[in-house]
């Protein structure tokens, strides 16, 4: 959410901006419905004087025996009461209109951003690790001998239709395993407290996590209204809504491992074969909630977080900020952390690192009171993928498959799959 005050202040700089995203011109409409808001707020305030000035003159009127004047005066202030209601009536529903607009136009972009329109003009700021070569042809996750009994498509789309898979048997044990491992390796070395949070919430957590009102249709809704999160970013964040913690508490930072839920309405079409893309996946989120001076080092931490986790798994990948054009409508600054696939010979994105700025706060009211005691202000809030499990499996699987459809498994993974380091080409783990 934006601040009405900073664009009365500088209508140009947020459209210039904005800009920057490809996006339309918007201050002078904001402006518009701001000064007919802050009008009727003013005829308001100027009635209700009128009617207080008015309400102490009839009892003097009356005390005098004008009739006369007390009837006028009796009157004036009846009119006064109906138009004070009028006004203030006037003045939520362009509040409201103020809010719903402000609530649909996204993040400005932090300075270091780079201009761009779309993923091609995303820029490379470190890579890790060398493309394994293969002495045969590497094939897709879910064409490997070891790996396809255990990876079923087909009862999945029985059970609840396309973009869904039933894991079974060493597969789902690896899948597992890999969730068990970053949760472990974000509290035990990272320093984040783990928390298990709902995955069914408010539509207040979803707007305040900027997910409503423009991206509705992006997750599904029950029938009493709550939604189904599409990340646990939303509860985790939401954790701060509404309240002041003492500058002293901060930052707070969270992990979770849960289902998400996401209806993919504009990926039609894409990435339809395998698990990279589906309804329903899981994910080890990160979340932080700092102090605004302190933000952009805690993405850069957060940013290593995930970075390590790779690094330990012994996966290549590369990391890219994201250009003006191609970060998603919260962000500020977003980080893509891209794993090797041999299997497509490409990078892909299996984390995405963000810092939203006061975005998120403004939405939700959550405030920090600083050590000196000075007024309360919005803190800053991060998220980032630490990691998508099921990408995590397919990079895995792909970078450690064998000629004869078995994979050679990272070893950090051993502890968590009862010492074993191979998912053989008959589905067993050895």
């Amino acid at each position: 959410m934006h601040d009405i005050r900073a664009i009365r202040e500088n209508p140009a700089a947020f459209d210039a901006a904005l800009a920057r995203r490809g996006d339309a011109p918007v201050s002078s409409d904001l402006l518009s419905l701001d000064e007919a808001r802050r009008g009727k707020i003013l005829a308001a305030e100027t009635a209700q004087a009128e009617q207080n000035k008015a309400s102490k003159e009839v009892g003097a009127a009356k005390g005098r025996g004008d009739e006369a004047e007390f009837e006028r005066l009796r009157a004036l202030v009846a009119a006064k009461k109906a138009e004070i209601a009028e006004m203030n009536d006037a003045a939520k529903a362009l509040d409201a209109q103020l809010t719903d607009k402000l609530a649909r136009i996204p993040n400005l972009p932090a300075n270091d951003v780079p201009d761009g329109a779309d993923e091609a003009d995303n820029v490379e700021v470190n890579r890790w690790g060398t493309p394994r070569s293969f002495e045969f042809t590497p094939r897709e996750h879910f064409e490997l001998e070891g790996v396809a009994p255990s990876m079923d498509f087909e009862t999945a789309a029985k059970i609840s239709g396309s973009r869904f898979v039933l894991l079974s048997g060493a597969v789902a044990r690896i899948h597992r395993a890999l969730a068990q491992f970053m949760l472990d390796t974000h509290v035990d070395v990272n320093g984040l407290t783990e928390t298990n949070t709902p995955v069914l919430v408010k539509s207040d957590a979803m707007y305040g996590t900027d997910k409503l009102p423009k991206f509705g249709e992006d997750s599904y809704q029950t029938t009493d209204g709550n939604w189904l999160v599409p990340t646990s970013e939303v509860p985790l964040t939401y954790i701060a809504a509404g309240e002041v913690i003492d500058e002293r508490n901060l930052p707070r930072r969270y992990t979770a491992h849960t289902l998400c839920f996401r209806s993919e309405a504009g990926s039609a079409g894409r990435d339809t074969s395998g698990m990279l893309r589906q309804h329903q996946f899981e994910k080890v989120e990160m979340v932080s909630v700092t102090l605004p001076a302190e933000s952009d080092n805690e993405q850069k931490r957060m940013l290593r977080c995930a970075e390590d986790l790779l690094e330990r798994l012994g996966i290549p990948y590369r990391t890219v900020i994201l250009c003006t054009g191609d970060m998603g409508f919260g962000a500020r600054r977003t980080y893509d952390i891209e794993a090797w696939l041999p299997g497509q010979d490409a990078y892909r994105e299996i984390s995405s690192v963000s810092t939203t700025g006061d975005f998120q706060a403004r939405r939700m009211n959550a405030r920090f009171k600083p050590a000196d005691g000075g007024k309360p202000q919005f803190v800053h809030t991060l998220n980032g993928s630490g990691l998508a499990v099921g990408r995590c499996l397919i990079a895995v699987l792909e970078n450690g498959q064998q000629a004869d459809g078995s994979v050679d498994l990272p070893q950090v993974l051993a502890p968590y799959l009862g010492g074993k380091t191979k998912l053989g080409a008959d589905g067993t783990l050895i």
